[in-house]
């Protein structure tokens, strides 16, 4: 009997009903299961991006699940935008700030605009969408005790791609991306420090190798690099996610979780 309490608190500490979440790129390729995986835990899923009809769409495929959800489209580097839009909320729980805008250029076909455009949507957006949302933030710790900020980096925030992997320059991560992202793990980490004491955790979740489609031969070069020798499936961000968006993660904070197969710990 005691076994079985036990497993029913472990359990507990995962569910997430009665809050709400924020996911920016929410309808994305690791975003779209970012979103279901919340509504699965039982939040009420505030899917943001650019596109009405497709973000309409897909939370209405949520809700034929009998999940709870809704879309806000906008804009996150709007920075306009993303203060009415939180400035209208009267709680929020957990915000994952997902969304990136990146142009993949070669090396010499960068211009100063392009690292402007995705560190604002990385990182300034990032820092606006939760001072925005602190006073809903802060009437979450009221009503359940904490709130969670989850912030979507990249191995590339830490280490350099491995050029000798790529055949092609349109293969690698551009140049523009891996320092915005290395700028997130170092905004999370500030964030973290100053809401720590209104009981407010802030984390960095550190995907590594998830593409969408690669060809086969590059696939195989990508999985090699891994310890576990293969390639991340998009559902396997849902429960990294979950663990650092619940309860479950109550104790941390300031904290970069790697979900890579162990590409950063060679």
């Amino acid at each position: 009997m005691l076994e079985g309490c036990n497993q029913m608190r472990v359990q507990s500490q995962f569910d997430l009903k009665d809050r709400i979440a924020f996911v920016s790129g929410g309808r994305g390729h690791l975003g779209a299961v970012m979103s279901q995986a919340l509504a699965e835990a039982g939040a009420h899923v505030i899917v943001n991006g650019r596109d009405a009809v497709q973000l309409a769409a897909f939370t209405d495929g949520l809700k034929k699940q009998g999940l709870s959800a809704e879309p806000a489209a906008f804009d996150i580097g709007d920075i306009a935008a993303v203060r009415a839009f939180f400035a209208s909320r009267s709680r929020l729980d957990i915000l994952v700030n997902n969304a990136v805008t990146m142009q993949v250029k070669a090396f010499a076909a960068l211009e100063p605009a392009d690292f402007a455009a995705t560190y604002l949507s990385s990182v300034t957006a990032s820092f606006e969408a939760v001072r925005s949302a602190l006073p809903a933030l802060e009437r979450a710790v009221a009503a359940a005790g904490d709130a969670s900020v989850v912030n979507i980096a990249s191995m590339y925030g830490q280490v350099s791609p491995d050029a000798r992997l790529y055949d092609d320059a349109g293969q690698q991560s551009p140049f523009h991306y891996g320092p915005a992202k290395a700028g997130l793990l170092q905004l999370s980490r500030h964030l973290a420090a100053e809401l720590g004491p209104r009981r407010i955790r802030v984390n960095a979740l550190v995907p590594g190798p998830f593409p969408r489609a690669v060809e086969p031969e590059f696939g195989t070069r990508l999985a090699g690099r891994t310890m576990l020798g293969r390639l991340g499936r998009k559902e396997e961000i849902a429960g990294p996610l979950l663990f650092l968006a619940s309860p479950a993660s109550s104790f941390i904070t300031g904290s970069a979780l790697a979900v890579d197969g162990g590409w950063t710990a060679w």
